[in-house]
C-alpha cells in the first residue's frame, strides 16, 4: 500500500473513531431545555486538535450522518433527519464547521502550545455556537437574544471547562500520537 493511500484509510480510521466518541459524548447528558448539556463539544474540539482540519471535519460528518439515518447517537439517545432539521440541528451541524476550523487553526501552527490551542477551540466553539443558535432561533421563533440566553448562555461555564481540558489533553497527547496525516 502506498504511503498515501495508507495516510488516507488511517485519516479514515480515526475519523470513524472520533465520530464514534462524539457518539459517546452525546450519551452524557445533563438535560436543559431546549439544548441539553454533553460531552460532544469535547469530542469534536478532540478532532480538530488531533486530526486537522479535514479529518476532524470528516469525524463530524461521520456522527452526524450516523445520527441522520436513525442511529440514536444524538444526545438523549436521538435520532434522525427530525433533530437535524429541529431546534438543536444547527449545533450537530456546527460540529461539522468547528472541528474543521479548529482544525486549520492547529494546522498553522505545529508547534502550539496550551494557550493557542485553547483559542483555536475557543474559535471552534464560536462557531458551533454561532450556527446552532441561528437555528435554534430559527426553527424555534425565538429572538436572537432568546435563542443566546437558551442556547448559548447556560453552557458558558460548562463549556470553558471543556475547553480548557481539550486543550490541556491535545498538549499533552499531540505529540505521542501519530494522528494527523
Amino acid at each position: 500500500m502506498s504511503s498515501s493511500a495508507s495516510s488516507s484509510l488511517r485519516s479514515m480510521v480515526y475519523a470513524s473513531m472520533f465520530g464514534a466518541m462524539t457518539a459517546i459524548g452525546a450519551f452524557i447528558v445533563i438535560p436543559l431545555q431546549p439544548v441539553p448539556f454533553t460531552l460532544q463539544t469535547f469530542f469534536t474540539a478532540l478532532a480538530g486538535t488531533l486530526l486537522g482540519g479535514y479529518a476532524g471535519a470528516l469525524s463530524q460528518v461521520v456522527y452526524v450522518l450516523l445520527g441522520s439515518i436513525g442511529l440514536p447517537v444524538f444526545a438523549g439517545g436521538k435520532a434522525g433527519l427530525g433533530v437535524l432539521f429541529g431546534p438543536t440541528g444547527g449545533y450537530l451541524i456546527g460540529f461539522i464547521a468547528g472541528a474543521y476550523v479548529i482544525g486549520r487553526i492547529m494546522e498553522a501552527r505545529k508547534d502550539a502550545g496550551l494557550f493557542y490551542t485553547a483559542m483555536a477551540i475557543l474559535a471552534g466553539d464560536l462557531v458551533i455556537y454561532t450556527v446552532g443558535t441561528v437555528q435554534l432561533s430559527l426553527v424555534a421563533h425565538l429572538p436572537p437574544l432568546k435563542a443566546i440566553l437558551v442556547g448559548v448562555a447556560p453552557f458558558a461555564a460548562a463549556e470553558a471547562i471543556k475547553l480548557l481540558a481539550a486543550a490541556i489533553l491535545t498538549v499533552k497527547l499531540k505529540n505521542k500520537l501519530p494522528l494527523r496525516g
